[in-house]
C-alpha cells in the first residue's frame, strides 16, 4: 500500500509539472500576441485554456481521492494540501494568459500598449515568460535555488508594474480613456501571473525546507 501511495504522489507531481508546462505555453504565445498585435496566437490561447482548466479539475479530484483513501499524515498530507493549492494558482495563471491574448484580439489590428510603454511591457513579458520557465523546472526538480530565482523574477515585474501606474497617473499621460484601461489591465494581468507563480514557489520551498514564508496581501 505504501508503494502505491508514493506512486500517486508521484504522478501528483507529474500532473503539476505538465499543467506548469501547458501554463508556459499560453504565457508564450499570450505575450508574444499582445507585443506582436498577433490575432492568429492570441486565438490559440484562448482556445487552449479549458484544457488547463480540465486538468486542475483532474488533478484536484485525484487529491482529494488521495486524502479519501489514504489518509496522509505529516508531510504526505502537506504535500497533497500544498498540491490542491498549486493547482488552483497554476489554472489562475492559465487564465491571467488568456486575459493578456483576449486584450491582444480586442485591440487588433492596433497593440494594446503605446509606444510610451512599449519597452516596459516587452520587459514585463520577458519576465513572465523566466518566471514561468522557472516554475515548470521547479515542479519537476523540487530545486529550491530556482524557487528564490523565481521570486526575484516577481519582484523584477512588480517593480515595473509599479512603474506602469506611475505612467497613467502622471500628468504627461495622453492616452484615453479606453487605452488607460487596457494598459492598466493588462499590466495587473502580468504581475498578478508572477504573484501566482511566486505563491508557488514558496510552497515548494516549506515543502522542502520546513521554512514558511508568509505571503504578501
Amino acid at each position: 500500500m505504501r508503494a502505491v501511495f508514493q506512486q500517486e504522489l508521484a504522478d501528483v507531481q507529474d500532473r503539476l509539472v505538465e499543467i506548469a508546462e501547458l501554463v508556459l505555453d499560453s504565457i508564450r504565445d499570450a505575450t508574444t500576441a499582445f507585443n506582436a498585435a498577433d490575432v492568429a496566437l492570441a486565438d490559440k490561447v484562448i482556445a487552449a485554456d479549458p484544457n488547463i482548466d480540465e486538468l486542475a479539475v483532474e488533478l484536484d479530484e485525484l487529491a482529494i481521492e488521495i486524502l479519501y483513501r489514504q489518509s496522509p499524515v505529516a508531510r504526505d498530507l502537506r504535500i497533497v494540501v500544498s498540491a490542491l493549492r498549486m493547482s488552483a494558482s497554476l489554472e489562475r495563471m492559465g487564465d491571467l494568459a488568456r486575459h493578456i491574448a483576449q486584450l491582444a484580439r480586442r485591440r487588433f489590428p492596433e497593440h494594446v500598449a503605446p509606444d510610451s510603454l512599449r519597452d516596459t511591457f516587452t520587459q514585463m513579458t520577458a519576465h513572465d515568460i523566466h518566471i514561468a520557465e522557472l516554475l515548470a523546472q521547479l515542479l519537476r526538480t523540487q530545486d529550491v535555488e530556482l524557487a528564490e530565482q523565481l521570486i526575484q523574477g516577481d519582484d523584477a515585474v512588480d517593480a515595473l508594474h509599479a512603474g506602469v501606474f506611475a505612467t497613467v497617473l502622471s500628468p504627461e499621460w495622453k492616452g484615453e480613456a479606453e487605452q488607460t484601461v487596457d494598459v492598466t489591465l493588462a499590466s495587473r494581468f502580468l504581475e498578478r501571473f508572477g504573484d501566482h507563480a511566486a505563491s508557488i514557489a514558496k510552497k515548494v520551498q516549506y515543502l522542502a525546507t520546513g521554512d514558511w514564508v508568509p505571503e504578501e496581501a
